[in-house]
């Protein structure tokens, strides 16, 4: 009688712990507080989580990496002059501490931009969506930058300075002499076209939003806005490697914006559809010129 019962006991309790596996493997990602987006525990994936880590006298990060992809901290000298122009130029909408509040509207209007890491701030202000022209637009395009990118990087230093710790991912450097053009290519594909569509043209979006076009970006903010999601393009941090992330940088830069075209006419880079257009178009309208001439003569 005693043995069956253990045994029965062995047996309830071993189908409890079954049944329980996932309750908690459910509640445990409930607990988020912690949860940082710009951080990820995946090993060369845009954070101090790298190969390569240096850091200056007081400890903190300057430089980090590998061989594919570079993140360096704007250096703190350029505090001084990255305040004045933040306060000339995006203060009346952020606030004097860009935390978002600004001296005349609703608290709250505008983002808050500490913490965000210098990659994201140089990222708006030096590919010319910031400052904003127009702030009633639904989504800022992409313009002529009204700062060169030594400024854009002063302000990145000096919200960066506003952290009480430093915000990542860095302003990036990629290393496309080791990256794979081919697996680029796929990444691509399954990452990127479903907006920016396969030819990296951009498309329209819900809402009045759009992915923008890939034609004319340099390499560092392709990784930027890989990194820091700008606008309504998710975050890729800890999903994507750095390599994978040069892999498509590589892609975007050369086949995207650099186009090989045998047949001698890129055609708007739309693929097989126009392309069997003009052909239908010129092939038909030949054939046609022909048998007229023929029904002429005869």
């Amino acid at each position: 009688m005693t043995s069956t019962f253990l045994r029965r006991a062995v047996l309830l309790a071993a189908i409890g712990l079954f049944a329980a596996g996932p309750v908690v493997l459910f509640m445990g990602p409930a607990n988020a507080s912690n949860y940082n987006p710009s951080q990820t525990t995946r090993k060369n994936a845009g954070t101090p989580n790298s190969s390569i880590v240096v850091k200056n006298s007081s400890g903190v990060v300057i430089k980090y990496g590998n061989k594919y992809i570079t993140y360096t901290s704007p250096p703190s000298k350029l505090d001084k002059l990255g305040q004045a122009l933040f306060m000339e130029n995006c203060a009346s909408c952020h606030g004097a501490q860009a935390n978002g509040f600004p001296a005349s509207g609703a608290a709250g209007a505008y983002p808050d931009l500490v913490g965000l890491g210098p990659a994201t701030i140089d990222f708006w202000v030096d590919s010319g969506r910031m400052p904003d022209k127009d702030t009633a637009a639904v989504e800022a395009s992409r313009r002529q930058p009204a700062l060169t990118p030594a400024q854009a990087e002063a302000v990145a230093a000096w919200v960066n300075s506003l952290s009480p710790s430093p915000g990542y991912p860095d302003i990036p450097t990629p290393h496309l002499n080791r990256a794979n053009e081919a697996s680029g290519a796929a990444l691509f594909a399954l990452n990127c076209a479903a907006c920016h569509t396969i030819e990296g043209d951009g498309d329209a979006l819900a809402y009045s939003t759009f992915a923008p076009s890939l034609r004319h970006i340099p390499a560092f903010q392709v990784v930027e806005a890989i990194r820091t999601g700008p606008g309504n393009m998710p975050r890729f941090t800890g999903n994507l490697s750095d390599q994978q992330v040069d892999d498509i940088v590589k892609y975007v830069t050369t086949e995207i914006q650099h186009p090989e075209n045998p047949g001698g006419f890129g055609l708007g880079g739309l693929g097989p559809v126009a392309e069997g257009f003009v052909g239908l178009l010129l092939g038909v309208g030949f054939l046609v010129l022909i048998c007229y001439w023929i029904g002429d003569r005869s």
